[in-house]
């Protein structure tokens, strides 16, 4: 299964599946799809986590036991797999193929990696996770979308802004979604709730730039 990021909510509502492969090259939607996902999990039971993020020398065998062993204090557990590069190996290949061939019950699997090229979204392991579970799509936003992106998490806030202000920020942010979760999180703290007018908006970003270390 594919599932871009924004439904990534509306999935897990739905059902929690055996695993999830996140990749993409926008790290913010991407942390945010990793968080939704272990915030599901967590809610389904799942309340041990282990991470692994293979580097040079990897044992793939660490992989095959934490997928393969399970505490005694917890029923469910998250197998987090960090790639990096993205690209996992002939050991780590056949390593993860396995897993999706008879995944347990009691565990998910979680990937993260960056964006893949053709050549990897068609290579078998990445096919198996897609097949066992669900490969989440994250895409930067186009500038067009930004302000209207800008305007739904104002909202989360209960705040709301006119288009001049959206396009103040989108402007100032420059595509960069880290640095527009930045913006917004100084006017959660700085600005009121409800209408944001752009003299108080660039009142409060000027504010916190004066004091930036």
């Amino acid at each position: 299964m594919q599932v871009r990021a924004g439904e990534l909510d509306a999935q897990l509502k739905k059902s929690l599946l055996p695993a999830y492969a996140i990749h993409g090259d926008e790290p913010l939607l991407a942390m945010e799809a990793a968080d939704a996902v272990r915030g599901a999990a967590r809610r389904g039971g799942f309340t041990e986590r282990e991470v692994l993020e293979p580097g040079r020398g990897f044992d793939w065998s660490e992989f095959t036991h934490a997928t393969g062993s399970l505490s005694l204090f917890a029923a469910k557990k998250i197998v987090e797999l960090r790639l990096p590069t993205g690209k996992p190996g002939p050991q780590g290949s056949a390593a993860i193929a396995a897993y999706c061939e008879r995944p347990s019950e009691e565990q998910l699997l979680l990937v993260t990696l960056p964006r893949l090229d053709r050549t990897g979204q068609g290579s078998a392991w990445f096919n198996a996770l897609a097949r066992l579970g669900a490969v989440v799509d994250v895409w930067p936003l186009d500038r067009s979308r930004l302000p209207a992106w800008l305007g739904e998490r104002l909202a989360r806030q209960k705040q709301r802004a006119p288009r001049e202000v959206l396009e103040f920020l989108t402007e100032r942010v420059e595509g960069n979604l880290l640095a527009a979760h930045q913006e917004l999180q100084k006017l959660a703290l700085l600005a009121p709730e409800g209408e944001l007018a752009l003299d108080t908006v660039q009142d409060a970003v000027a504010s916190v730039a004066r004091y930036d270390p």
